[in-house]
């Protein structure tokens, strides 16, 4: 795998081009086809994608709406990466929205890295942390502006 495109990618900021080639050795490259599910909601989850060609929609079923399109990524972009973090179910579908090439990383090989690595493995953490809070900081305005949409907002 080109190393060129780990530089690229905001989870892997602040990474020696040592510590990418790490990482870059334990990623397996998937395609999938457009309208393919990498993943549903509710799946059990142990790895993380990174888009290295086409796009990715990350999206929720509404109860009698139907499909809510939350995000598309694309190259350069990752996703799924909550599921290195904790064992709890995939919280979105992920469709393929075009053509795609992924790589993907699993938990177990995550780990084995970062235990050979403990430099790299704090740079990371860190860079999971600031993700995670950037995606709950939206989470919550998005929330807010519904409430004031909606006739549960202040009057």
């Amino acid at each position: 795998m080109d190393v060129e495109i780990l530089k690229k990618v905001a989870l892997f900021d602040g990474m020696t081009s040592a510590q990418l080639r790490k990482l870059a050795a334990a990623l397996t490259e998937v395609k999938h086809p457009i309208n393919a599910h990498i993943f549903r909601e509710g799946d059990s989850g142990d790895s993380m994608f990174i888009i290295a060609d086409g796009k990715v929609r990350i999206s929720k079923m509404v109860p009698g709406i139907g499909e809510e399109a939350l995000a598309i990524l694309e190259k350069g972009q990752y996703f799924g990466e909550m599921s290195l973090i904790e064992e709890g179910p995939r919280s979105a579908d992920a469709i393929a929205h075009s053509t795609c090439t992924l790589y993907e990383l699993s938990r177990e090989k995550l780990d084995q890295v970062m235990f050979t690595d403990k430099e790299l493995a704090s740079v990371l953490l860190w860079t999971f942390v600031r993700t995670l809070s950037a995606r709950l900081r939206e989470t919550n305005d998005k929330i807010r502006a519904f409430f004031a949409l909606s006739s549960f907002g202040p009057r």
